[in-house]
């Protein structure tokens, strides 16, 4: 007898959504190739890295919220550019006043300038603080099953294992331990990091994971209003291929067509 795996929505802070491709705002040319390839994506969360974007605290230069309208985009800031917990919760802090209050945020606190790789002490560290100040935390972290365990254990609303190190484009490089996260996982996992092309996005959701978030992907496609609907698809594609459960994998081949009654 078939068992299949029953859909459930994607549910952050609340509030449910239909896409499950999350995507950045960075490293575009322009803010009109920005609007034109978040629109293409799909995605109606978009990530704001609040120390280097306009959000309205600098009055006068462009601000992405003129292209992103909040009433139609939720805004996810996030704390890209922090090495310690300390400025990870000012950064939070400044996002929820410009953003009148929100406190869904993307946290992640680095540990160096070259790898980009999450720092997870001070990551548990400024998660804590900004749980009990009343933030929905969404937290970037190692592909560490029991660090992923003691986010969710704080009170983070959503745990974000890095695929491959930040604008890597490498890919899932440990699907075991993602494995692992997801086996044990209380709150949603989506992949964030290292997602090169749209099979990378499609494998991590017919891992199980709720959704993947992304930015170079996209943004350092040679043509990225294109590979923005390729991850819109891959997304839908792999979240399917998981609903529907895989075919076993054999060593050998199998008929297609059973042999019995052949005529001989």
């Amino acid at each position: 007898m078939n068992t299949f795996r029953t859909d459930k929505p994607f549910v952050l802070a609340g509030r449910t959504f239909q896409s499950r491709l999350l995507v950045g705002t960075g490293k575009y040319p322009d803010m009109e190739s920005t609007r034109l390839a978040i629109e293409a994506s799909g995605a109606e969360i978009v990530t704001v890295a609040v120390r280097r974007t306009n959000l309205g605290q600098n009055p006068g230069e462009p601000n992405l919220l003129d292209i992103l309208p909040p009433d139609r985009y939720t805004i996810l800031p996030n704390t890209a550019g922090c090495y310690d917990a300390t400025e990870a919760v000012r950064t939070c802090r400044l996002a929820r006043e410009l953003l009148d209050g929100k406190n869904l945020v993307k946290l992640e606190v680095l540990a160096d300038e070259k790898t980009l790789f999450p720092n997870v002490i001070e990551t548990l560290k400024a998660a804590e603080i900004l749980v009990k100040d009343g933030f929905d935390v969404m937290v970037y972290t190692s592909d560490d099953p029991i660090i992923a365990r003691q986010l969710a254990e704080i009170g983070c609303i959503a745990v974000m294992p890095l695929a491959g190190l930040i604008g890597t484009g490498l890919g899932i490089c440990n699907p075991y331990n993602l494995q692992i996260i997801l086996e044990e996982a209380k709150v949603p996992v989506l992949v964030d990091a290292g997602v090169g092309t749209a099979s990378d996005a499609t494998i991590a959701m017919e891992l199980g994971c709720e959704a993947v978030l992304m930015n170079s992907a996209i943004a350092h496609a040679q043509n990225p209003v294109m590979m923005a609907q390729a991850m819109k698809h891959a997304i839908v594609a792999g979240r399917l291929a998981y609903l529907a459960g895989r075919m076993p994998k054999k060593l050998y081949a199998s008929a297609s067509s059973p042999l019995d009654g052949l005529i001989k």
